[in-house]
């Protein structure tokens, strides 16, 4: 039977489907316009010194956010710094740990005043991060020096770190024990050439020539990483034999000021106790 030829009747459905179907596309096209609008962080890097770590990463963000997560190597994220215009995170609480272990972190972009979203945000992974290797030794501070004779004595100072073991925080030799060593650099202070001793103490006992004075300064070593094995020098120190001169006469001399003040009070009170006795001799008698 043919079909007859007359004007086409619009299906209500369709009317009402076509805008609907219209408006979902515009959001998606929205949401994912949003989504290229929020940045992703670029030049994540690790700086540790003596077990403080920071993540720092770039670029500084405009109308949005970062959120940083961290994640030893088999375990689970946990947030940090949370929705942070900030382009660095400070994660030493969670690397003192366990700082043998490898850590993981990563920066997550959010738009602002969004909050949380049930759609992953996009982020960029760091690269990994073990303390033990990888934390920077700071510079180390020489405690004591004392020059006798033929012997030069010089002890370090051991660096606190914030890793912590029964609520104490432990120095440097606490963590890495017999694998962290110093070597001292030293030299006549008339001369150039330097000379070199290690330990894997915090003291130096050394032969020098007597009534030389010597310069010195150390360093910190961890002889069994590949990379990373040094610390910045100390700031250098020199012996100074007419500076223990000037205290050895200066010691001579109170004693001498003193022996002077001492000999002087003992007679003054003999003086004053002779003439006491004479004017007792020349008073006249009573008479009975």
């Amino acid at each position: 039977m043919a079909t007859p030829n007359g004007p086409r009747v619009p299906c209500p459905q369709a009317a009402v489907a076509r805008p609907l179907l219209f408006g979902l596309v515009l959001i998606q096209v929205a949401g994912v316009a949003g989504t290229t609008d929020v940045g992703v962080a670029y030049n994540i890097t690790w700086k540790s010194t003596n077990f403080k770590t920071i993540l720092e990463w770039e670029p500084k963000p405009i109308n949005y956010v970062y959120t940083v997560q961290i994640s030893p190597r088999l375990g689970n994220w946990k947030n940090k710094c949370f929705y942070t215009a900030d382009t660095e995170c400070d994660v030493t609480d969670e690397t003192v740990k366990d700082v043998r272990e490898t850590y993981l972190a990563r920066v997550l972009s959010y738009p602002a005043g969004t909050g949380t979203s049930a759609v992953e945000p996009p982020f960029t992974n760091s690269p990994e991060f073990t303390p033990y290797q990888d934390t920077n030794l700071g510079q180390p501070t020489i405690r004591s020096f004392e020059q006798v004779g033929t012997k030069l004595n010089v002890t370090v100072q051991d660096a606190r770190t914030l890793v912590r073991a029964n609520s104490t925080f432990l120095s440097l030799r606490d963590v890495f024990g017999k694998d962290l060593n110093y070597t001292l650099y030293y030299w006549k202070a008339s001369s150039t050439g330097k000379k070199k001793a290690t330990t894997n103490t915090n003291e130096f006992l050394i032969d020098v020539d007597k009534g030389e004075n010597y310069c010195f300064h150390v360093q910190a070593v961890i002889l069994s990483r590949r990379t990373n094995q040094k610390s910045p020098e100390s700031p250098i120190e020199c012996t100074s034999h007419e500076k223990e001169l000037f205290f050895i006469v200066g010691a001579v001399m109170l004693v001498i000021i003193i022996f002077i003040v001492v000999l002087s009070v003992s007679l003054h009170k003999c003086r004053k106790a002779r003439a006491g006795r004479s004017g007792k001799e020349n008073a006249p008698l009573n008479a009975a």
